[in-house]
């Protein structure tokens, strides 16, 4: 099991500087954020800027199993979202992304199953034009949205019938879930579809993106447990743009700890 830190920690860096800042401090990988999306999605096509940057990466030996589909993007808002969501997806593929991230979206004040149907019809488009290819879609786990834990997740996924739709855990957003399910029966009940992490601590109040065993109050002994259960090998993937508000020299200090840190955790999941 490979880990990261998302690439958001440094968001205001162009990718390239990103990608060095990263490989300096001793990551080889990292989640692609939005912010590092659009700004490769500016410089031209998308399959064109993607091949690349996956060859300045891979020039240097860094990769990117996992990406950031457009975070405000609201999945049931219509074709026109479903048509640029697929060019991100074309960006991804031509950086080998494998798994990409997508919030599971919503009407306001609309029936929970008109929802639902207007959901699994846009999910079918998008994983229809991932035919062919390696990668998923992970929707996850969203406070406020109608399908905030793992069944309605799961139901959405099954709904679709998809080997190209998965699930990805946020275990900052399940900590301030209203209805309370624990790390590990998440995971559980997930299995293998889950084939993405955000990996971020809080207070259980609000999504503070804070790094782990610090004052949050995130259960990870219980996440711990969970994974090694089901035997998670995708991305460890720290979403904690929470911690970079401080000096460029503190936040280079912070991926030192944090890199530690996942080696201790992995390490606890694999056994």
């Amino acid at each position: 099991m490979r880990y990261s830190v998302w690439s958001s920690y440094y968001m205001e860096l162009s990718p390239e500087a990103m990608v060095d800042a990263f490989l300096e401090a001793g990551f080889s990988c990292t989640e692609l954020s939005d912010e590092h999306g659009f700004m490769l999605l500016e410089r031209g096509t998308a399959e064109k800027v993607g091949r690349e940057f996956r060859a300045y990466a891979d020039a240097r030996g860094f990769s990117f199993p996992q990406g950031h589909l457009w975070l405000r993007a609201n999945l049931c808002d219509g074709q026109k979202t479903v048509d640029i969501l697929k060019n991100w997806l074309d960006l991804f593929l031509a950086m080998g992304i494998r798994a990409a991230v997508l919030h599971p979206g919503s009407i306001p004040g609309a029936p929970v199953e008109q929802v639902a149907q207007v959901r699994r019809q846009a999910l079918t488009q998008l994983c229809g034009h991932l035919e062919g290819t390696d990668m998923s879609i992970c929707l996850e786990n969203l406070p406020g949205s109608d399908i905030p834990m793992s069944a309605g997740l799961v139901e959405t996924v099954r709904a679709v019938g998809s080997s190209h739709l998965g699930i990805c855990l946020d275990t900052g957003h399940l900590n301030f879930t209203a209805d309370k399910e624990s790390p590990s029966a998440f995971i559980r009940r997930c299995g293998p579809l889950l084939q993405a992490l955000h990996i971020a601590d809080n207070e259980g109040a609000s999504d503070q993106h804070m790094m782990p065993y610090g004052r949050g109050n995130v259960d990870w002994e219980d996440v711990i447990r969970g994974l090694a259960e089901i035997g998670y090998q995708g991305l460890f993937n720290l979403e904690v743009p929470g911690e970079r508000l401080c000096p460029a020299p503190v936040k280079r200090a912070k991926l030192d700890y944090l890199k530690a840190m996942c080696t201790y955790m992995v390490g606890r999941i694999q056994g």
